[in-house]
């Protein structure tokens, strides 16, 4: 009963600041919890940035790593599509060369096969000659047909203008009635493998006749060319 009384006898002002005091006590204990998990967070914050700094260095490192990673694989795609073209041509340059040293080799044989064909159709009443002249044609034809395929074509060019990419001059001919340079005699055919001459032709050359007129662009060469003596007569008529 007396406590109870020193209950209700208690002042209300020290009633509120017991409360007061109370609310204050539990404000700053939890301003120190908070205080204290938000010091956690702040340092678990700092070392997530670490963390991510250094995640982001290893992409940059990476992305800098598979960069030069593919820089490489296209110099070693190039250098091998280089090396690849190269071996190519090559190759076909070597083939080129050993099919052009074969057809050089065959070449003297051929003129022999003409030679011999040329002296034996001057001899008339032998069968047996004219039966071994005949086996040597068509052992020519038949080379001269293999070799055609190989794109060797021969060059023959009597009668045409002399031209000495693919002609040499071994004599002149003085001939007033053609064209001058004009071919007036082939000693030994040219022969011409594909865009190249791989033996030109031994030829004599005619001077001393008019000079032969310059033909326009594209336009086809006429037989007076050809022979190198009937333009000359039709300018001489014309004249």
């Amino acid at each position: 009963g007396a406590d109870g009384a020193e209950a209700a006898e208690l002042d209300p002002e020290e009633e509120r600041a017991r409360v007061e005091a109370a609310i204050r006590a539990g404000e700053e204990a939890a301003e120190r919890e908070l205080a204290a998990d938000a010091g956690k967070l702040r340092a678990e914050r700092d070392e997530l940035q670490k963390k991510l700094a250094s995640v982001e260095d290893d992409i940059e490192a990476a992305k800098k790593e598979a960069a030069d990673a593919r820089e490489r694989m296209l110099r070693l795609q190039a250098d091998w599509d280089n090396y690849r073209r190269r071996t190519a041509a090559e190759r076909l340059a070597e083939k080129e060369r050993a099919a052009e040293q074969l057809v050089c080799s065959l070449l003297p044989v051929i003129d022999d096969m003409e030679r011999a064909i040329e002296h034996a159709g001057a001899t008339e009443g032998d069968t047996q000659m004219q039966q071994f002249v005949e086996g040597v044609e068509a052992v020519h034809a038949k080379m001269l047909a293999v070799l055609s395929k190989e794109g060797v074509e021969p060059i023959d060019p009597a009668g045409e203008p002399f031209e000495p990419l693919s002609h040499q001059a071994v004599g002149r001919v003085e001939d007033k009635e053609a064209f001058d340079e004009t071919v007036a005699q082939v000693y030994q055919k040219g022969y011409r493998m594909g865009d190249k001459v791989i033996r030109t032709a031994m030829v004599t050359v005619t001077y001393g006749g008019p000079k032969r007129p310059v033909e326009p662009e594209g336009a086809p060469a006429g037989d007076g060319e050809k022979d190198g003596h009937d333009a000359p007569d039709a300018e001489a008529k014309e004249q």
